[in-house]
């Protein structure tokens, strides 16, 4: 075998010097090569695809878990929230009631409050106008009293006593008028009496005029009790209208009271009545929402129960796999130890080198360069080779064909160009892992939360189909019901009209027989006694008493008739007692199902509605999240050209682009004449 490989190396070599740098041997290791590379790479990637499927198995079953977890505390929390309702709903009735109770005491008590209001309004209108009245009366008294308090000179009394005499009976009119008052005291009113007794007549002007003056005043103390009693009249006044003041600010500020009491318990009343019909609404509510999620925790149920056992499925089966292609690259690594062994590969690897070498180097003299342009050429042509770069191998031909001082310049500014170029990738790596890290974060949320949508948009466009259907048995219900309620009415009637025509019927035949037998009783009773007084002619054998004596004869029949007829109407009447007793039983139970189902429909409705509209936030949600995705994508795909690897790494690129630059120097040190 080793002879052979050595001879099919030599027969290469000789052919073509260019591809004599590699042997079968080498070939056959490095398809093996490629064989375990790409075994180990699609084990990795078998590993990476089926952690991402255990991931989706361990995030799915985590998410239907924690689900089905919020099913049961939601279905826990919907029960607590109806008994809550219902338990809200009995105390907001039990305070509505009391407030009921309390603004109906309270319009009592504004009611009786207004009516003494009144009685104290109408004692005091009278009280103060019996004031008013006196005030006005003693002020025109002292007035006239007042006027009267001056002597008369005898000189004047001539003249005037006439005209004085009747100006004091008119005074004496006015002051004799405060008599009449009711709230003069009785011993003030005896001394207007004593006051209007000291006048004089008319005889009194016959009389001698006095010595001195011809008439002097003497009321100076009716004036003083008369001016005491309106200044106590006054002041009782003033205190009667403070009191009447304050009587009706307690009066208003009472009535403002209630009604303000009255006023927030109706606030009160609504709000509570309000509050207690939403929690009736929020009953019915939560008791169609416990019986979806009930639906929707069973659902979620049994999902994991399939995802379970196909994810367990599935880990079998790659574990069997990744058995199997573990066994597959231990045999491949044990066939390359095998052909890399020295007693197969060695002697190719010991002595191909050197003839490659030579080969190279007659090649490189027969171009006639000098030593150092050789030596520089074949080096760059080694690392070429050995790093695969076509920058080098590049310059090695332009090293063998150039001038020395040119092959210098040209590697300095290869140096310089390598490391912008180094420079310039560095910074765009940079640049591209920010845009790619920014970028991977936005793809990966946009599409979290499309799959998110989507899966609520499913969910929303199930729930609504779902609902439509009952929707659509409900109504269908509700018309079967109506229709069979109309059915059983209109059989009811037709029944009912049946059965009372042929109790009528019955009731008539019974009244009818009855009087055939009084007819026929009446008659044989007579014949009978006709036939016993008469002599029979010879030709019959016994005397004729008719047909009623015989064994069944017309009056047994009709007896039987009667009783068939009297049996019709009870058995007639009882049937009807029974199926229109049946009918209200149907009657009551489908309208209590009818309304059941109506207010299932109602319910269904608005939550159909409710989750359309939701739906329709969502499909705008996902179009806005799908736009954001697709344009992440997009510019995903304009950053891969320039920042994704493609083939080759950024690491494998910078190592190399290093080596290349370091067999530069090398090969610049060369030139100058250094020892490499």
């Amino acid at each position: 075998m080793k002879c052979v490989i050595l001879l099919l190396l030599s027969a290469a070599c000789a052919a073509d010097v260019s591809r004599s740098d590699v042997t079968p041997v080498q070939k056959v290791i490095q398809l093996l090569n490629g064989m375990l590379e790409k075994g180990k790479k699609e084990k990795h990637d078998e590993q990476v695809q089926f952690a991402a499927y255990g991931q989706f198995c361990d995030d799915t079953s985590t998410e239907k878990k924690r689900s089905i977890e919020q099913s049961s505390n939601q279905i826990d929390m919907l029960k607590a929230d109806i008994a809550k309702s219902v338990a809200d709903s009995a105390q907001l009735g039990k305070e509505i009631a009391g407030l009921d109770q309390d603004v109906s005491t309270w319009k009592g008590d504004m009611k009786a409050a207004t009516s003494v209001r009144q009685i104290e309004k109408t004692d005091y209108d009278e009280t103060h106008k019996d004031y008013s009245e006196s005030v006005d009366a003693l002020q025109r008294a002292i007035q006239v009293l007042k006027k009267r308090s001056h002597d008369h000179k005898q000189v004047s009394m001539a003249v005037v006593a006439k005209e004085e005499v009747l100006k004091k009976k008119f005074e004496d009119d006015e002051v004799a008028a405060l008599k009449e008052l009711n709230l003069i005291p009785d011993h003030a009113k005896k001394i207007i009496n004593a006051f209007l007794a000291t006048g004089y007549s008319d005889e009194s002007l016959d009389e001698e005029a006095p010595e001195a003056n011809g008439y002097e005043f003497q009321s100076h103390g009716v004036v003083e009790m008369l001016e005491k009693l309106l200044d106590k009249f006054i002041d009782e006044r003033s205190i009667l209208e403070k009191e009447e003041m304050n009587s009706k600010h307690a009066f208003d500020m009472l009535i403002q009271d209630l009604n303000t009491q009255v006023t927030q318990a109706n606030s009160d009343r609504t709000e509570k009545a309000q509050a207690k019909a939403k929690n009736l609404q929020a009953k019915a509510e939560d008791t169609g929402d416990l019986q979806d999620t009930t639906s929707t925790k069973a659902a979620d149920e049994k999902y994991l129960g399939d995802l379970t056992a196909t994810c367990r499925m599935k880990a079998s089966d790659f574990e069997s796999r990744q058995q199997l292609r573990s066994e597959e690259i231990t045999a491949v690594e044990k066939a390359i130890e095998i052909l890399s062994s020295g007693s197969v590969s060695g002697a190719a690897n010991k002595h191909l080198p050197g003839l490659m070498q030579k080969a190279a180097l007659a090649q490189l003299r027969s171009s006639g360069m000098s030593p150092a342009q050789e030596k520089t050429a074949l080096y760059l042509q080694q690392q070429a080779k050995h790093i695969n770069s076509r920058v080098l191998s590049a310059l090695a031909l332009r090293v063998s064909e150039d001038p020395f001082s040119k092959v210098k310049k040209l590697i300095k500014d290869l140096i310089v160009r390598l490391m912008e170029e180094a420079n310039e990738e560095a910074e765009h790596k940079g640049w591209c892992d920010t845009e790619l890290s920014t970028n991977e974060q936005t793809r990966k949320e946009k599409t979290e939360s499309v799959q998110m949508l989507h899966a609520e948009i499913d969910q929303l466009s199930a729930s609504l189909a779902q609902l439509g259907e009952d929707i659509a048995d409900l109504s269908k219900s509700v018309a079967e019901l109506d229709q069979a309620m109309a059915t059983a009415t209109k059989q009811r009637q037709s029944e009912k009209a049946e059965n009372a025509a042929t109790v009528k019927d019955a009731s008539d035949a019974q009244t009818a027989v009855a009087q055939a037998l009084v007819v026929l009783k009446e008659f044989y009773a007579k014949s009978a006694e006709a036939t016993s007084l008469v002599q029979q002619p010879d030709v019959f054998d016994s005397p004729y008493k008719g047909m009623g004596a015989e064994s069944g004869g017309v009056i047994g029949m009709l007896e039987v008739i009667e009783s068939d007829f009297a049996r019709l109407e009870a058995e007639t009447s009882s049937s009807e007692a029974t199926a229109q007793k049946v009918y209200d039983e149907f009657m009551t139970d489908s309208k209590v199902d009818k309304a059941q189902k109506t207010t299932d429909s109602e319910h269904k409705t608005a939550k159909s509605q409710d989750q359309e509209q939701a739906l329709t936030q969502k499909k705008a949600d996902l179009d806005g999240t799908q736009k954001e995705l697709d344009a992440a994508l997009s510019y995903f795909d304009k950053l891969k050209p320039s920042c994704v690897d493609a083939g080759v790494s950024y690491d494998d690129r910078t190592g190399r682009r290093k080596e290349e630059i370091q067999s530069l120097q090398e090969a610049l040190r060369i030139l100058n004449g250094e020892d490499i």
